[in-house]
């Protein structure tokens, strides 16, 4: 206002109104591109935005496709995975199978038998190469449950990516004995009519502890350590401390779960709950199914006290009952982690952990 006011005082009347007119003329472009201005930060502001909001839509789908990766990779896991029971003789290893073999159909997933010529539980080397090539490249039979009475193969040395995974059951080891002892003679109640190796000999197990003879001499009390050490030479020398504590190793490192025949029934509801791909509906199936009851020998005796303090004074009994009483513990500690017991029912602990903490924060 000062500066019109000194035009006013120092310049003739026409040049105050050609410099009256000059100034609303720059006043005018002043604004209008003041406006201009205005108008292209709006549209800066809303090109970020819409910036923005691609950013946020391409996150959202691309967490969308690693999220589908994932149950997809999760979905494949499953299909390939893989189950080895390398089955004791006479731990209930039937009477668990079959309830593999009722859940197959349902549960979507394979079961071979593994059968052995002569139940030789040690397979030749070229015969190793071609299961663990079944086992790993098999597309058609997976997801897979194997089961036989083969002694443990370490896939390591064979160079697969990935191994499948153990299960066993042992049981203690003159209840084993026993029950093959009569098992030879007399055959179970599950084929009753197919003629057993020892068939005809009447001889009690007692009898034949007695008589020192070679069906219940405390050699053949081992079989469950040399199953769990392996295809290793010093696993099948009786009495080898080397090969139970490769047994006991094997046990530990090597098999996800292992339960004993006295058990069986938490046996099977922990691998409900940890493999439920397979064993989905096996609790309520070896409490109320036919098949799933436990397989009995005919005609069984229990043996004496006396039989049994003979046998216990062997060394292979010690060791083998050390094997055992080690598998016991370890099947009770896993379990104790997993189960509670209320009212004489046994029920599943429910997932304990849980994530936070979770960066960045996107």
């Amino acid at each position: 206002m000062i500066l019109m006011g000194l035009l006013r005082v120092m310049m003739p009347p026409k040049l105050q109104l050609l410099a009256l007119l000059a100034f609303a003329v720059a006043m005018f472009f002043l604004e209008n591109q003041i406006q201009k201005l205005e108008e292209s930060r709006g549209k800066l502001e809303r090109a970020i935005a819409r910036h923005e909001v691609r950013e946020i839509e391409q996150r959202h789908t691309q967490y969308g496709l690693r999220e589908r990766d994932s149950a997809a990779a999760l979905s494949d896991g499953e299909d390939d995975l893989v189950i080895v029971y390398n089955r004791v003789p006479k731990t209930a290893s039937t009477s668990f199978t079959n309830i593999a073999y009722d859940l197959c159909g349902k549960n979507r997933y394979h079961v071979l038998h593994i059968n052995t010529t002569k139940n030789n539980p040690v397979m030749s080397i070229q015969d190793q190469v071609r299961f663990v090539k079944n086992v790993t490249e098999w597309r058609e039979m997976k997801p897979a449950f194997y089961h036989g009475h083969v002694s443990f193969l370490d896939f390591t040395k064979f160079g697969v990516k990935r191994k499948p995974i153990y299960i066993n059951v042992i049981r203690d080891p003159i209840e084993r004995l026993v029950s093959y002892y009569y098992f030879l003679r007399f055959g179970d109640d599950y084929r009753p009519g197919l003629r057993r190796r020892k068939q005809g000999d009447k001889k009690t197990f007692d009898e034949c502890v007695a008589a020192g003879g070679s069906d219940c001499a405390p050699e053949k009390l081992w079989l469950q350590i040399p199953f769990f050490c392996g295809h290793y030479s010093e696993c099948w020398n009786v009495g080898s401390q080397w090969a139970l504590d490769q047994a006991k190793y094997n046990l530990v490192n090597e098999y996800m779960l292992v339960g004993v025949t006295e058990e069986l029934e938490d046996f099977v509801m922990m691998l409900e709950a940890a493999l439920p791909r397979f064993f989905r509906g096996a609790t309520d199936l070896y409490k109320t199914g036919k098949k799933s009851h436990l397989r009995r020998t005919s005609e069984k005796k229990p043996p004496t006290k006396e039989s049994i303090a003979k046998l216990q004074q062997s060394a292979i009994w010690k060791m083998e009952n050390d094997f055992y009483e080690f598998a016991l513990e370890q099947f009770q500690f896993v379990r104790a982690h997993a189960v509670r017991e209320k009212d004489g029912e046994l029920y599943l602990l429910p997932q304990n952990f849980f994530y936070e903490k979770i960066y960045p924060k996107n």
